[in-house]
């Protein structure tokens, strides 16, 4: 079978959407110089959209014009490698989808172990935050929660004080074996995520015992957030301003 008609009936069962590079097609290194002129050529006739070098995928059309790619297909290869998760989607793009704005990024966060240089594909500039603890598939929720908070005040299109009050309305919602998980994942982050934390966890659930991240704070240092007792009324013993 020619290398054209293969790629056709790959592309032809697709999802629009699917991210796919040249190692998608399985082909000899005999024939990838033919793979890359049809896909090229698939490019130029509109068939497929290039998202950066490499990277190709099948536009989604709507009422509104052609869709992106969502921000896991973007990035995918970079969260996980061999079976092992290595990274989550984190910060801007997940800020939305906690209720935190409304606001639209360009800008992809993944929170990684160690230090990445930041990249770009496409339209998406990429960066990476350190994440200090463990990442496992079933962290990745609480570590967004955390992430959140650590960065409450470069949210855009909001305040910290409505963005505190979405923020204890989504803790308030997890299981209390979360909400101490969310804690112990807390005592890896600054003291600043630490005592936003701890007050809110206090605030939502007074039957937790939030010495945990208490005892971590240095007294004469104080948080400012401006947040308003109303809504965290404990916000002076945990050094809020």
């Amino acid at each position: 079978m020619k290398v054209s008609d293969i790629v056709k009936d790959r592309i032809d069962r697709l999802e629009s959407g699917f991210v796919f590079t040249y190692d998608y097609f399985q082909l000899g290194v005999d024939k990838i110089s033919a793979l890359k002129k049809v896909l090229s050529r698939m490019v130029d006739s509109g068939k497929l959209k290039k998202l950066s070098k490499g990277r190709f995928y099948k536009a989604k059309k709507s009422q509104f014009g052609e869709l992106k790619p969502d921000v896991y297909q973007v990035v995918k290869d970079l969260l996980e490698k061999d079976g092992k998760v290595v990274g989550y989607i984190t910060g801007y793009s997940v800020y939305s989808q906690l209720g935190l704005t409304t606001q639209i990024y360009n800008t992809i966060q993944i929170g990684v172990n160690g230090e990445k240089k930041a990249t770009k594909r496409g339209m998406y500039m990429i960066r990476f935050m350190k994440q200090p603890n463990t990442i496992t598939k079933e962290s990745i929720p609480l570590l967004r929660i955390l992430d959140s908070i650590r960065n409450i005040k470069k949210i855009s299109d909001t305040t910290v004080e409505k963005a505190c009050i979405r923020l204890k309305a989504i803790i308030n919602d997890l299981e209390k074996s979360d909400q101490e998980l969310l804690m112990k994942l807390a005592l890896k982050y600054n003291p600043a995520t630490k005592t936003l934390v701890g007050a809110i966890i206090e605030n939502v659930n007074s039957e937790l015992d939030t010495q945990i991240l208490y005892k971590t704070l240095n007294s004469a240092t104080s948080y400012s957030f401006n947040i308003t007792e109303k809504t965290l009324p404990n916000k002076e013993k945990w050094f809020i301003k």
